[in-house]
């Protein structure tokens, strides 16, 4: 059977069924048809994935910088010969629509090229001492091997967000791909790389259920980093299991994400960014827009815009050019979303315009006369609901702000843009944006959050740094005395 078809598991540089009696299967969440269904790997498959990947590390680690980014450089041609396949399992699997997949597709491009550099930035330095004919010498070297965790939302390019940069710093990885994504965040990755020609065990790919192979792969003593994007409650559990086994992780994790409107925004501009940030992919983006927090002086210019925006998205088939909302991931999120939306009305939210649902795909929602407190701007939404929360100062709206435990991206709109950064400072969040909308990601920017919302940096130098160790090692010219 060929690998093409992507039920098997990727281990030292071979396809091979998975050894677990379980399946997982692979659906479709806009048809709800399977795609296939993959045999599962179980421990003996973890176990022997780790086993190549420290196999492979020693050799990979000495590879000379250029053919490092010889290698970066053919898989950037793999990628671009074999676009349209990957944007193809992007909408079939991930229920991307096509401007999405685009925009995944052209992040995960700006990641792989931002890492080609890294095998040249390895720089050490060399300190001062204060013994007498001693210097200290600082060496930049990989971890070793990088455990992966891709996410189901952006799967190919947050999954290759970790495995790009961490290979390029002479790490080697084992990656555990989202269940419902288990393709474009891990499989069809491998595949890229086999094909690049990438040494054997360089990355290895497991799918499994995180019930059957979960804690193991967080626990196994060859891994010295997880990295893990997902869910804040999964990404806790990660934390507590790396934390008794003393293992570092980069963990971006959820968010709740707030654009601020002042009295003096550009309401039609703000009205635009809004319906980007809220519904690019059906918000279902760790970083989309939650909440839409409105000064009350353009409150009713702003929903009265923003209601005629959001009513002409197109909802539905994300294969065709036109849809902007496509579907949710699973029946589940529509049950959590909808209970969240009626909650919310029952304590005093209106719905402005949406709420219905067809199939797998809710219509874009909007809610005013929300709180706070009221579970749709409590909880992060991952759907297509913006809730729009009227205020009376700047100062009550960097509160409803920073009134969310989470804090990954936001957005402030004023047409002052020292005023905008002054805001922008006092809010609680590892990235905001002045007069932009929430959902960025730049491969050369430090990209993370603060409280729940994760731990660590991805992109550029602070990736470099997330990857790689120092050591110190002292060096003495001539004889040194010593008290005794």
């Amino acid at each position: 059977m060929s690998p093409k078809t992507f039920t098997k598991q990727y281990i030292n540089g071979q396809w091979k069924s998975g050894s677990s009696e379980k399946y997982v299967d692979n659906v479709n969440p806009y048809t709800q048809q399977t795609i296939a269904s993959i045999p599962s790997a179980n421990e003996d498959d973890l176990n022997e994935a780790y086993e190549s990947a420290v196999n492979a590390q020693e050799s990979w680690m000495t590879i000379l910088p250029g053919k490092k980014q010889a290698h970066f450089d053919q898989l950037l041609k793999v990628v671009h010969d074999r676009k349209d396949e990957i944007i193809d399992w992007l909408v079939k699997e991930a229920g991307s629509t096509l401007v999405k997949a685009e925009v995944e597709f052209q992040a995960a491009v700006g990641i792989i090229r931002e890492s080609a550099s890294f095998p040249t930035r390895m720089s050490g330095q060399i300190l001062p001492s204060n013994t007498q004919g001693k210097e200290n010498r600082v060496y930049r070297s990989p971890k070793g091997v990088i455990g992966v965790i891709g996410p189901w939302n952006f799967p190919f390019h947050l999954a290759m967000r970790s495995i790009a940069p961490a290979l390029a710093t002479g790490n080697t990885v084992v990656v555990k791909p989202a269940s419902d994504a288990p393709v474009t965040s891990g499989l069809l990755i491998a595949d890229l790389f086999d094909e690049a020609g990438f040494p054997e065990g360089v990355i290895n790919v497991v799918v499994g259920r995180g019930s059957e192979i979960g804690d193991a792969f967080v626990k196994h003593p060859a891994a010295k980093l997880i990295s893990f994007t997902g869910s804040t409650e999964v990404g806790s559990h990660i934390g507590e299991l790396a934390g008794k086994y003393i293992k570092e992780t980069a963990l971006e994790l959820g968010g709740n994400n707030a654009m601020i409107v002042l009295e003096d925004a550009d309401i039609d501009q703000a009205v635009e960014a809004a319906a980007f940030g809220k519904f690019l992919h059906q918000g279902q983006i760790c970083m989309s827009l939650n909440r839409i927090i409105v000064d009350e002086h353009v409150h009713d210019s702003f929903i009265e815009k923003f209601k005629e925006k959001v009513e002409s998205l197109k909802a539905g088939d994300p294969s065709e050019k036109d849809t902007v909302i496509g579907p949710l991931i699973n029946k589940d999120a529509i049950e959590r979303i909808q209970e969240d939306v009626k909650e919310s009305v029952g304590r005093g939210a209106e719905i402005l315009t949406g709420g219905e649902t067809d199939g797998s795909v809710m219509q874009p929602t909007v809610l005013t006369g929300v709180t706070s407190d009221m579970p749709i701007a409590k909880n992060e939404v991952f759907g297509p609901v913006a809730s729009v929360i009227k205020v009376s100062s700047e100062q009550e709206a960097i509160q409803a702000a920073n009134s969310s435990p989470y804090g990954l991206s936001g957005s402030v709109f004023t047409r002052d843009v020292h005023r905008g950064v002054e805001v922008a400072k006092r809010v609680e969040t590892g990235m905001i944006h002045v007069n932009d909308q929430s959902v960025n990601d730049e491969a050369h920017v430090a990209f993370g959050g603060e409280k729940e919302s994760g731990l660590g940096r991805f992109g550029g130098e602070w990736a470099l740094d997330k990857f790689t160790t120092v050591k110190w090692i002292g060096v003495m010219n001539g004889y040194r005395e010593f008290p005794f």
